[in-house]
């Protein structure tokens, strides 16, 4: 009998569509499990092709076409709509009133939140509920606040007007006056969301390490150096938050003004956001109405992306 012949070892070429690693597998099985992680996107990009995508198609379809808001029937206009908007009369007060309500409300907000946030940071007895104060407005909606704060400043039987009473001083009208209401809408949006800011701003301060702090105390700098030399520059990521946030909050400012005036004396008080709706709903314009919202999201993004561009740079530098 003869012996067979010994058997040749096989090997196994390195190809490219199987490649083994030192676990023994695969990486075709490695890229399809990285495929596999990719899919976890998915849930996120439906959202926001969902309710960001689509709902800008819609209104940009819109903004090209005459409809009421209600008929099955639109009517093509190209963009009449948007030249429209140069001859609105009422437009320039109105984006006036917007950028009021936005920068106006973005500063104070972020000097009081500071402000308060550097207080409550000292942790001194109360703070707890000094906090817990100054938050709870937050947690109220702006269409309530409105309603409660006329209360206290309508002409017939509010608040105020029944204590100038007792000092025998005559009743005020205090939202007659379109720039007094208007200062009187942003001040309740300052103090509605003062909290928000303040929590962004404590933790800021919070994170700051205190190793610096006392170092800069024991080289001899005093309060306003140590905070312009050393929290300041380290409170960036936090400002920029604040502010960024605050300024989209306030250029579209809606529930406060519709309940507090509806936008009145006239169109006086109007920001674009309680436009928009008074020209879909009372005027039946709802492709003018898709046109100011294009217009009010244009404003909002380009405001937004100008200063985190701007405190990009500025945190760049402190770092």
């Amino acid at each position: 009998m003869t012996p067979s012949p010994p058997s040749m070892p096989v090997t196994r070429r390195n190809t490219p569509d199987r490649v083994l690693t030192r676990s023994g597998r695969n990486a075709p099985r490695r890229r399809w499990r990285g495929a596999s992680v990719n899919l976890l996107y998915l849930p996120a990009l439906f959202l926001t092709l969902a309710f960001v995508a689509y709902p800008l198609y819609e209104v940009l379809s819109l903004s090209l076409n005459q409809w009421n808001g209600y008929s099955q029937v639109r009517s093509f206009v190209g963009f009449d709509n948007y030249v429209r908007l140069t001859q609105d009369g009422y437009l320039p007060s109105i984006l006036g009133n917007t950028l009021i309500y936005g920068f106006g409300s973005a500063l104070l907000q972020n000097v009081f939140g500071l402000g308060i946030a550097l207080f409550l940071d000292r942790r001194l007895r109360g703070h707890s509920a000094v906090r817990a104060m100054v938050y709870l407005p937050v947690m109220i909606s702006g269409l309530i606040m409105g309603y409660i704060i006329s209360l206290f400043v309508q002409y017939d039987g509010g608040v105020f007007n029944e204590i100038l009473g007792i000092f025998g001083v005559a009743p005020v009208d205090f939202m007659a006056n379109p720039t007094r209401a208007v200062l009187i809408i942003m001040a309740i949006n300052v103090w509605q969301y003062t909290g928000v800011t303040m929590i962004i701003y404590l933790g800021g301060l919070q994170s700051i390490p205190h190793a610096l702090l006392e170092s800069a105390r024991l080289d001899g700098a005093g309060s306003w150096a140590t905070f312009r030399h050393v929290t300041a520059p380290l409170l960036v990521p936090a400002i920029s938050t604040a502010v960024v946030l605050n300024l989209i909050g306030g250029l579209k400012l809606f529930d406060v003004i519709v309940s507090m005036t509806g936008g009145g004396p006239g169109f006086a008080t109007h920001s674009l956001s309680s436009y928009i709706s008074n020209q879909y709903f009372n005027a039946q314009k709802a492709g003018y109405s898709a046109a100011l919202g294009v217009l009010t999201f244009a404003l909002i993004a380009t405001m937004s992306s100008l200063l985190t561009r701007m405190f990009r740079a500025r945190q760049v530098e402190a770092l």
